[in-house]
């Protein structure tokens, strides 16, 4: 029976570590980091838009925000005013604790946006989130057709108008 008992132990425990949803991190991952296997039914929706559709920039009641998305779906760009500071939220998942720059290029201004993975009320996980004072004189690309990037959230090409513009000024003026 004692020899048995440990090798008994032993096949429970290479059981029990082979089917853990956790692997070793990779090597040039950050010290203790651990690779967890997303369930497979945890896929991100697939937007149902069709190939024409065209995103829009919409103010929200009293003016005080921005968004830019497509109809019937959460915003891709929000903009607030908060205390005279634009809050720039980029709406796609962020890691817990990140922080990144969120490139903008357009109308001649290049803008590094340092933004950090931040929890909203009222929605699952954490987006990137940033603020720059309203009366930056970047914040003219908000006002045409800009670009932006992201690591790890993509590309976005959004349209002129003449919404951002009116909150930006309504911004610098509180």
């Amino acid at each position: 029976m004692s020899r048995v008992a440990p090798a008994l132990l032993f096949q429970l425990l290479a059981a029990c570590s082979s089917s853990s949803a956790t692997t070793p991190a990779v090597e040039d991952s950050p010290v203790d980091a651990v690779r967890v296997a997303m369930p497979a039914d945890s896929t991100a929706p697939v937007p149902t838009r069709g190939e024409d559709a065209k995103g829009a920039w919409t103010a929200a009641p009293g003016g005080e925000a921005a968004r830019f998305g497509y109809s019937g779906e959460a915003p891709l760009l929000s903009l607030e005013c908060r205390t005279g500071q634009l809050v720039v939220v980029r709406n796609v998942a962020a890691p817990i604790g990140a922080a990144a720059l969120f490139a903008l290029q357009g109308s001649g201004y290049i803008l590094r946006l340092p933004v950090d993975a931040t929890a909203v009320a009222g929605q699952r996980g954490y987006v990137w989130q940033g603020q720059i004072a309203a009366d930056d004189k970047r914040l003219t690309l908000f006002k045409a057709k800009f670009a932006g990037t992201l690591p790890g959230g993509g590309h976005i090409e959004v349209p002129a108008s003449e919404v951002p513009g009116s909150l930006i000024k309504r911004c610098k003026g509180a």
